[in-house]
């Protein structure tokens, strides 16, 4: 029973930190100049695929599926202990929660075409992303999909997360760009400024998940840290 009640402060406390970064995410998208990294892989895929095959069945967002699918599968192989319940729930909620924001953003936002204005969107929409995910990544429950990578090859390889993020973020880039995906200013400055971001943040928010783990009732042992 305590390991359940454990699981699921984990989870509330993964899902404040995912409602900010999907915040990130909105105003990013908001911005309209280019999309996220991961996307523009997709995008490529998914145009790569139409061309070769002509399978209508395989739309961008099922491409996306089956892309984050295989994330969590070579995450598995790499290191089954960091694919948790919250990664299902990240891959779930995700969607909605941008959903949610853009719904009462966009009439704040949405009619802003000012390149000065829409760049500080963007880097806002970087800021929130990189804070958001630092706490995703301390809740230990679990975390996307696209961050997982990153959080285990920083670990295998001793690498910063932040140097490891940036390097898989450009690397979704120049794969999806030649693949025919569609990427502007944003992809990049993106790319370049939400894996600092998230490594700035990632000990600064250790206590802030550690407090809100101990308002749930859960103390943090070094088992459940490993």
């Amino acid at each position: 029973m305590n390991k359940l009640k454990e699981t699921a402060v984990r989870l509330c406390v993964m899902l404040v930190g995912l409602t900010i970064a999907h915040m990130g995410v909105a105003l990013f998208l908001l911005a309209n100049m280019g999309t996220d990294s991961f996307n523009v892989l997709v995008q490529g895929l998914f145009r790569l695929v139409q061309r070769l095959s002509g399978w209508a069945f395989l739309t961008h967002g099922r491409v996306h599926i089956v892309m984050s699918l295989l994330l969590v599968l070579i995450n598995f192989f790499l290191d089954r202990s960091q694919v948790r319940s919250g990664t299902i729930v990240c891959m779930l909620f995700g969607g909605p929660i941008i959903d949610m924001h853009t719904l009462w953003l966009e009439p704040l936002l949405g009619g802003m075409t000012a390149i000065v204005p829409r760049l500080l969107i963007l880097v806002l929409g970087c800021f929130f992303l990189g804070y958001g995910t630092s706490i995703v990544i301390n809740s230990r429950a679990g975390t996307g999909p696209n961050v997982l990578l990153a959080v285990v090859l920083s670990e295998k390889l001793k690498a910063r997360y932040s140097i490891v993020r940036m390097s898989e973020e450009l690397f979704f880039v120049i794969v999806g760009a030649l693949l025919g995906g569609i990427f502007g200013v944003g992809t990049l400055i993106c790319a370049f400024l939400v894996g600092p971001v998230t490594g700035y943040y990632i000990p600064k928010n250790k206590k802030l998940a550690a407090r809100m783990l101990l308002i749930g009732g859960v103390v943090e042992t070094e088992d459940s840290k490993a």
